[in-house]
């Protein structure tokens, strides 16, 4: 599934969440934004490594990278050996694996020289966790190991049945009904399921053992510890994470989420508790003209949920029970108030929609209908997200999200395909909704004197990617429009033009004209009187209205007409010959086939003439 979209590092212990990316750490990583859809957007946290320094200042005078990658190894490894002899002494190790952590917090890659004693230093700082330690020490530890386990190579001796259990047990996972009380324990908790996510994302021994040891149903009932906690987001965040990854990485895990610990009911619960929803009634959330920002932290632990919720959800197209329908249904109402809530920033914003766009899509279509709810204010302001007495304001925000996205112009597959796909499928089952979104993107035509896909309106952005050089994504846009226009090919072809139609009238087989497969109200479309009058002059190919242009052919003889037309066989003739083109001729059904297959067919078909009386 998921896509990386990284801008800079983050400082360790903040929670922030994120998607796709090849880097290898899963506890930490900086803001991004952007999903995929279906298996291109699973989202995995991520590290981002600083930016490279080329340059250092030493007493003085200035070190070339190379001599400076030198002085950087050597100080690296004498803090290591320190480390490694401090956590096996008898001393204070403490403030020496502080220094360890300060000066390899933004360090991703390591010496292979120096893996062995990497692997030591994990080893003995998972003995000295096991003991009896002051709270400021274990968390030190922790926060050593959790550099540490970036590195895949030297996760052998952590990942065993022992030193998981060790970890779990620091991350209160162990005990069932022990409240959080002590927050003198939080730091400790989060640390250790950093070091968890980190842990369980790079390697796939820790990921069976997680198996064998019911992490999932351990880090479940965590979660419901938190529920009525307070200074716990924290954890619920990096225990969100952590449920987020294993389902990810284990489709058991997913299943079990989803069918034996009541994943689905959980994690909704865990996304509502980030936002102050009011219900006014069934499915409907109380409108307010003015809201604050979510903080980062309820910004964080809510992307978090909804990735969780896209795993769990995955395969959900149908609904099976009354019980299914209640539960998408309720989420759904969940998610429709996410998407009219701001994060406190542009960005986290964006990041917060995008995946609750990828959830919306694995919602049922049968329960999509909660994203419209009844208008409840009579002096609206803007009057546009209103139709037929129905607020259609999410779909407005789904509207603008797309936007934004068409004019990034890069990454489409991943950031466009999802909305777009989702508004299809709306408009397609909910006649409300394709009719107030054909009026934010297919306005009746007034000006037709510029192709289609000129423009800057949402119309002639949509129009240029039907003709995009990645396959979905000019399919998924053609589709939508195709949908917009009710599945009638000449209503397609007013507003978009044969020549940017073509594929997908061909691919549906509909290049003689007609309509789709599916039914939508017979209600009309209404011409304006702008276009009734250009109608004539309006070139079906390209789309727009085209001066009359002088005939060629008009000062010609009947030689020159000939040898024209001759000259234009011999170039076709050619072109074919070479294999450069190949001829087409339409079948009766409407799709194309080479122009030999059509006239070998009709050859068959004719009957054979007789010279009997």
């Amino acid at each position: 599934m998921r896509r990386g979209f990284w801008s800079g590092a983050r400082p360790a212990g903040k929670c922030s969440p994120s998607h796709a990316s090849q880097h290898p750490n899963a506890s930490e990583k900086s803001g991004g934004s952007g999903s995929a859809h279906r298996a291109s957007r699973q989202p995995i946290a991520a590290e981002v490594s600083p930016p490279a320094v080329t340059s250092l200042e030493v007493k003085g005078s200035r070190v070339s990278p190379s001599r400076q990658s030198v002085v950087v190894r050597r100080s690296g490894a004498m803090a290591l050996e320190a480390a490694l002899a401090a956590v096996k002494g008898p001393g204070e190790a403490e403030g020496i694996l502080s220094r360890f952590n300060e000066q390899n917090k933004a360090i991703f890659k390591f010496e292979p020289s120096d893996e062995e004693k990497r692997k030591q230093l994990c080893e003995e700082i998972l003995h000295l966790l096991d003991k009896e330690i002051k709270t400021s020490c274990r968390v030190t530890c922790l926060e050593a190991l959790r550099i540490l386990s970036r590195d895949k190579q030297v996760l052998v001796p952590v990942t065993t049945k022992k030193n998981m259990q060790i970890l779990m047990k620091l991350a209160k996972l162990d005990s069932l009904e022990d409240p959080l009380e002590d927050m003198t324990d939080f730091p400790v908790i989060v640390e250790a399921l950093k070091c968890l996510c980190n842990i369980v994302f790079n390697s796939p021994a820790a990921q069976k053992l997680s198996l064998e040891l019911n992490l999932a149903a351990m880090l479940c009932n965590l979660l419901k510890k938190c529920k009525d906690q307070q200074f716990v987001e924290d954890i619920k965040c990096f225990d969100l994470r952590l449920l987020f990854l294993l389902s990810l990485l284990h489709t058991d895990i997913r299943s079990q989420l989803r069918y034996d610990l009541q994943g689905l009911p959980l994690l909704t619960q865990a996304l509502e508790s980030a936002f102050s929803i009011k219900w006014t009634d069934k499915y409907i959330t109380a409108e307010e003209q003015e809201t604050s920002p979510l903080s980062v932290q309820e910004t964080d632990c809510a992307i978090e949920a909804l990735k969780a919720l896209f795993n769990v959800t995955l395969d959900s197209w149908n609904v099976h029970s009354e019980n299914d329908s209640h539960e998408f249904r309720y989420m759904t109402a969940i998610l429709r108030h996410c998407l009219l809530t701001q994060g406190p920033t542009e960005d986290k914003t964006e990041e917060l929609h995008s995946n609750a766009i990828n959830l919306l899509s694995n919602v049922p279509v049968s329960c999509l209908d909660v994203l419209i709810s009844p208008s409840t204010q009579e002096n609206t302001e803007e009057a546009d997200i209103k139709y037929d007495g129905m607020n259609m304001d999410a779909f407005r925000v789904l509207l603008k999200f797309m936007e934004k996205r068409i004019d990034k112009g890069s990454s489409y597959r991943e950031g466009l395909t999802p909305v777009l796909s989702l508004l299809t499928r709306c408009c397609r089952s909910h006649r409300n909704v394709r009719k107030f979104i054909k009026a934010q993107v297919l306005p009746p035509l007034r000006d037709v004197s510029n192709r289609p896909e000129v423009g800057t309106t949402l119309r002639n952005k949509l129009v240029r990617l039907m003709t995009h050089v990645d396959l979905g994504v000019k399919q998924i846009a053609a589709e939508f429009l195709f949908v917009l226009c009710k599945e009638r090919v000449d209503s397609l072809l007013k507003y978009t033009g044969y020549g940017n139609a073509a594929g997908l009238l061909a691919a549906r087989g509909l290049l003689a004209g007609g309509r789709g497969e599916n039914w939508y109200s017979d209600d009309e479309d209404t011409d304006t009187e702008e276009y009734k009058s250009a109608k004539p002059n309006i070139n079906l190919i390209t789309g727009h209205l085209e001066e009359p242009m002088p005939n060629p052919m008009d000062e010609m003889t009947e030689e020159q007409k000939e040898y024209e037309a001759m000259k234009l066989v011999n170039m076709f003739d050619k072109l074919s010959r070479d294999k450069v083109i190949t001829p087409m001729g339409v079948r009766p059904d409407g799709t194309m086939t080479p122009l030999e297959e059509v006239a070998c067919q009709y050859q068959r078909n004719e009957p054979e003439s007789s010279d009997s009386d």
